[in-house]
């Protein structure tokens, strides 16, 4: 299935994206000659991943009857400043009390399988044209 996004540039450094019939807005920061009133187009990349392995965690709750009350999903984005060693995206998932410690380990798993970050680890081709 193709999905499209259409862009739009409303004025100075913002863009709007529509997905779905959705409007996701996006800007550049201040010292960037932006407004900064929305999010990079990068902080929204890093966003997908972190929702995405969120949906993947709620799935595996939902499908055991699991409580997700109190449970919160946070990414931490570092980066190396050392050319030759890789940045580093840790994912964290702080569990809601009670949460059994027989589902510890398959909930990473599950969230490990997040479509985004398979997408990642097998880049598609890039094309860029003109109309």
């Amino acid at each position: 299935m193709d999905r499209v996004i259409k862009v739009n540039f409303p004025d100075g450094q913002r863009i709007e994206a529509d997905v779905q019939g959705k409007v996701i807005k996006s800007d550049r920061p201040v010292d960037m000659g932006g407004e900064g009133t929305e999010p990079t187009p990068f902080a929204l990349f890093l966003t997908s991943i972190a929702t995405c392995a969120g949906m993947y965690a709620l799935g595996f709750c939902q499908s055991r009857d699991l409580s997700t009350e109190g449970m919160v999903l946070t990414l931490v984005s570092k980066k190396n400043e050392q050319a030759d060693l890789k940045n580093r995206i840790i994912i964290k998932l702080k569990l809601p009390d009670g949460f059994p410690e027989k589902y510890k380990r398959p909930i990473l798993r599950t969230m490990d399988q997040c479509s985004v970050k398979q997408f990642i680890l097998n880049p598609p081709e890039f094309f860029m044209e003109t109309e």
